[in-house]
């Protein structure tokens, strides 16, 4: 996203499946595409990012109420001992004057260090098809690269992202998961689209499967 200001320190062909562990268990990543606000609106995206098990969306959220504005998306995730916590805001022009005057209270009252910057709404993405991607494989150095560039290489828009290692349980191995949502031009021949990756996931030895998203 862009901003006007710098970062203040107050973040039909039937689908083909290869071998079928692990997919069951990384079906519960979110469905994307969400509706954003209008470009008339005022829009803020806050980032903290704090320890556990530090409780940083109640604070955020309470603050961004307080000061009459509205959480439009909002992401929490814990990487390693941390706790990332992502909100965009909107809000009317005094409204979102006061949250980033309110933002310097958080690191004196709860202790939390919150990046604010002011961004604009998302323009409509209607020449784009959303779908979600699922690949499951063994863990190895390179296999996000390998399938960033797959789509990056195509003009393909990643919109959302999740990837993890973890061990299998029957087994013990160690398993790379990983759940995309991209937006694919309309343009696109989907069928040879899902060919070329389904050969691509083939060649790297990867379990994964490429559905329109389902709302």
């Amino acid at each position: 996203m862009s901003g006007s200001r710098g970062a203040q320190v107050f973040r039909p062909r039937p689908r083909r499946r290869h071998n079928r562990q692990g997919l069951h268990q990384v079906r519960h990543f979110g469905r994307g595409f969400v509706a954003r606000p209008n470009a008339s609106e005022n829009v803020v995206l806050l980032l903290a990012t704090v320890p556990q098990p530090t409780a940083a969306l109640l604070p955020l959220t309470r603050r961004v109420s307080e000061c009459g504005c509205s959480v439009v998306e909002a992401r929490v995730s814990c990487l390693g001992q941390e706790v990332i916590v992502a909100l965009l805001v909107s809000g009317p022009w005094d409204a979102m004057a006061k949250l980033e005057s309110a933002v310097a209270r958080l690191l004196r009252e709860d202790d939390l260090e919150v990046q604010i910057r002011r961004t604009t709404a998302r323009e409509p993405q209607t020449g784009l098809m959303p779908y979600t991607v699922e690949v499951v494989a063994a863990a190895r150095p390179g296999v996000l690269v390998h399938l960033t560039e797959f789509f990056a290489s195509r003009g393909i828009a990643i919109e959302q992202l999740a990837s993890s290692r973890y061990r299998a349980m029957q087994t013990g191995a160690e398993m790379f998961s990983a759940q995309i949502t991209i937006g694919i031009p309309a343009k696109t021949h989907i069928a040879a689209l899902r060919d070329d990756f389904l050969e691509f996931c083939d060649a790297q030895n990867l379990d994964a499967i490429m559905d329109p998203m389902k709302y």
